[in-house]
Order: structure tokens, then C-alpha cells, then sequence
């Protein structure tokens, strides 16, 4: 009995090493995700203004065969933009958003090429032999719209030039630290229907649209240059968005996976500290018949 307990001993020890690891890595993703949140709300109404008023734009002008506006029927590929974090211990943040993707490609009537932004994603769609054409690194704090610019212009003139008659991308929305969900949205062609879901953080004090008016719009020099400027700006802008949601989710995501392994942690050593209670009283209690057994045989004698 001995040895038992020595061995529960050490295995205390060692969930105790891992709590404290666990335990650790949530503060830090609580950190995280406090920064990650505020960066949303500081975007959401920025995000939410800017697409009503180029929808609004659409709906009174006459720039619907603008190329970023204009379906590509004659395209053989859809692009899908899947967004995952670079490394796991987050839950189930990646099989969800993965899960949610491969759906609508395997509904897509046409071939699918994959652009991954976070390497879980990558490795994953790698080892799943999908026909990954791009991967893009992650930050754990997205900042600035700069950090995308490269994945906004290869989307974009792909799309322009006819190779991709859509582009979605596939992230998670934050809603809560408790909840986040995988999402889907249609990044190209731009459709000007109001994107009600574009973000779900501090949805109640969102600015509401106010009532249609009739605006006189002047433009310098002409609609279509500022357009051609406004437009792409607009990918960029729900593109960020998109990273922006995903990034507080991750981080929420794992920083309650870490607090479960904590909890989780904490129930193992209670067990073991009682069975290692129960093991030692056994072995005291064995010691003590054992003595008076062999006390008995001495008067006995």
C-alpha cells in the first residue's frame, strides 16, 4: 500500500503542475479577449454605417455593373476563406467553423479553392488533400485593415478577372464569452441587402438605421471613380470585421476550454487527495492489527 500512495502522490503533483498551466493560459486569453472585444465594438459602427450607406448608394444609382457588384456566371471555381486559429486548445472554436465550411462546398455546384487564415485551418485542409491555393498568418490581435491587405487584393482581383464566380468567408461570431457561432457570408459579389449579423457584439446599442430619406448625393469627380475606391474599401472593411469577430471568439473560446481544464483539474485532485486519505488510513489501520496481532501471539506464547 505503500507504493499506491506514493504513486497517487505523484499523480497529485502532476495535476497540480498542469492547473497551474491551465490555469495560466486563461488569464492570459482572458486578456486577450478583453482587447479583441474592444476592438469590435470600436469597429462595429464603423462596419455597420459604411455598408447601409453604400447600400443606399446602390439602391439610388445606376452602378450595379460595377465588377464587384456583377456575378461571374461564366466561372468555373468558388473561393472559400476559412478563418481558425493557429493553434488549438480553444474547444471545439476550429471543428465548427471547418464543419460549417465543408458544408457549402460540398453544396457548391462548382470546383472550390480553399485561402486559409490561421494554420489549424491550413494544416487541416492540407491533410484533408483540399485544393488549398493561399495561406495567410494570423495575428492573435488584429489591428489594422494593412494586416489583410494582401488577402483583400488577391480575393478581389481574382474575382474581377472572372476566376472565382464567389468568394464567402467562413468565420466565428462573437456573441458572448459563452457563446460564439460559425457564420457564413458572401463576401463577393457585394449584395445590397442589409447585413443584419455583421457582428453581434453590443448589437442592442448599435446605431439602428434611421428612416429613408432623400438625400442629394454630389460626387467629385464622378460616381464611378469614387466607387472604384469606396467598393473595395467596403471588402476590406466586412473582411475585417469577419477577423475581428473570429479573433474575440478564439480567444474566448479557449479562455473557457482553459477555465473547464481547470475545474476538471481541480475534481481530479479532490479525488485523488481522498483516495490517498482512504489509501493511508488503510495502511495505518492494517499496521496497527498487524501490532496487536503479533502482541496477542507474543502473551499468547
Amino acid at each position: 500500500m505503500a507504493v499506491s500512495t506514493k504513486i497517487i502522490k505523484k499523480r497529485i503533483r502532476s495535476i497540480g503542475n498542469t492547473k497551474k498551466i491551465t490555469r495560466a493560459m486563461e488569464m492570459v486569453a482572458a486578456t486577450k479577449m478583453r482587447k479583441a472585444v474592444n476592438a469590435v465594438l470600436a469597429s462595429r459602427p464603423y462596419a455597420f454605417d459604411i455598408w447601409a450607406m453604400v447600400m443606399n448608394l446602390i439602391s439610388r444609382l445606376e452602378i450595379k455593373k460595377h465588377p464587384l457588384l456583377t456575378p461571374k456566371s461564366e466561372a468555373k471555381k468558388v473561393a472559400i476563406i476559412l478563418v481558425t486559429s493557429n493553434r488549438g486548445l480553444c474547444g471545439g472554436f476550429n471543428s465548427q467553423i471547418v464543419s460549417r465550411a465543408l458544408k457549402l462546398a460540398d453544396q457548391a455546384e462548382t470546383a472550390v479553392e480553399w485561402l486559409a487564415i490561421g494554420r489549424w485551418g491550413a494544416e487541416f485542409l492540407a491533410r484533408s488533400g483540399k485544393k488549398l491555393v493561399a495561406v495567410f498568418e494570423k495575428p492573435d490581435v488584429i489591428l489594422t485593415t494593412s494586416e489583410i491587405s494582401a488577402l483583400v487584393k488577391a480575393v478581389t482581383g481574382s474575382f474581377v478577372d472572372g476566376t472565382y464566380q464567389k468568394v464567402f468567408v467562413a468565420y466565428t461570431d462573437f456573441y458572448s464569452a459563452l457563446v460564439q457561432k460559425p457564420r457564413l457570408k458572401q463576401l463577393l459579389p457585394l449584395e445590397p441587402l442589409a447585413d443584419a449579423e455583421l457582428g453581434q457584439v453590443g448589437q442592442a446599442s448599435a446605431p439602428q438605421p434611421a428612416a429613408e430619406k432623400n438625400f442629394e448625393y454630389l460626387f467629385e469627380p464622378t460616381p464611378q471613380i469614387v466607387f472604384n475606391e469606396l467598393l473595395p474599401h467596403l471588402v476590406t472593411v466586412q473582411l475585417y470585421q469577419a477577423m475581428l469577430e473570429s479573433t474575440a471568439s478564439e480567444h474566448s473560446a479557449r479562455m473557457m476550454a482553459m477555465k473547464n481544464a481547470t475545474n476538471a483539474a481541480a475534481d481530479m485532485i479532490d479525488d485523488l487527495t481522498l483516495a490517498f486519505n482512504q489509501a493511508r488510513q488503510a495502511a495505518i489501520t492494517r499496521e496497527i492489527a498487524e501490532i496487536t496481532g503479533g502482541k496477542a501471539a507474543l502473551e499468547a506464547a
